[in-house]
């Protein structure tokens, strides 16, 4: 199965807040558009996360995209929409001790987020398909795929408004290219 992972855009949220699972508009520009449109070939199936920043992408993408919670990204919980300077240092501590397993309060861990995307892939019976979603579902699938730690899941650097391309069989998982 070949899947082609698609950051969304740029959100218009201040720079440094968290915002997971926070309902946030990211228009994307004509220009951008036009080169992941390029990067992709054409009739794929489209799934996307439902939080608008994604599915407006894909509504441009595809006329009947499909939506899946399992997509969305992390859930923060009351780290939601505060500044990352504002948030507890011992609860950062706590996460950066722990970064798989930690969820913050009201949240979810990186690894529930991984399990729920890996249980979507999981659940596709399509031999290619493009799938919008956030920097931490690409994140983490990726670092499973590539058998990375969860120290270094961070290392795993996804920008906006590009295209991550896998290929994965029963017994390998092959980045075709990463950020395009």
């Amino acid at each position: 199965m070949i899947l082609h992972l698609i950051r969304h855009p740029k959100p218009l949220i201040d720079a440094g807040i968290c915002y997971g699972q926070s309902d946030i508009p990211a228009p994307i520009e004509p220009a951008d558009f036009a080169r992941l449109r390029a990067e992709l070939p054409p009739g794929l199936p489209v799934w996307s996360s439902p939080l608008q920043r994604c599915r407006q992408l894909a509504e441009q993408l595809h006329a009947q995209p499909r939506m899946d919670d399992r997509l969305a990204e992390m859930n923060f919980g009351d780290w939601e929409g505060r500044a990352w300077g504002d948030i507890p240092r011992h609860q950062l501590d706590a996460w950066a001790a722990d970064v798989a397993n930690y969820a913050p309060p009201g949240g979810e861990s990186p690894a529930a987020l991984q399990q729920r995307a890996l249980d979507f892939v999981a659940s596709l019976c399509v031999p290619e398909a493009v799938i919008v979603t956030h920097a931490g579902v690409i994140r983490t699938l990726l670092a499973h795929w590539q058998g990375l730690p969860p120290a270094r899941w961070s290392d795993v650097h996804v920008e906006f408004s590009t295209v991550t391309t896998i290929s994965l069989s029963n017994d390998s998982a092959d980045l075709i290219r990463l950020n395009r």
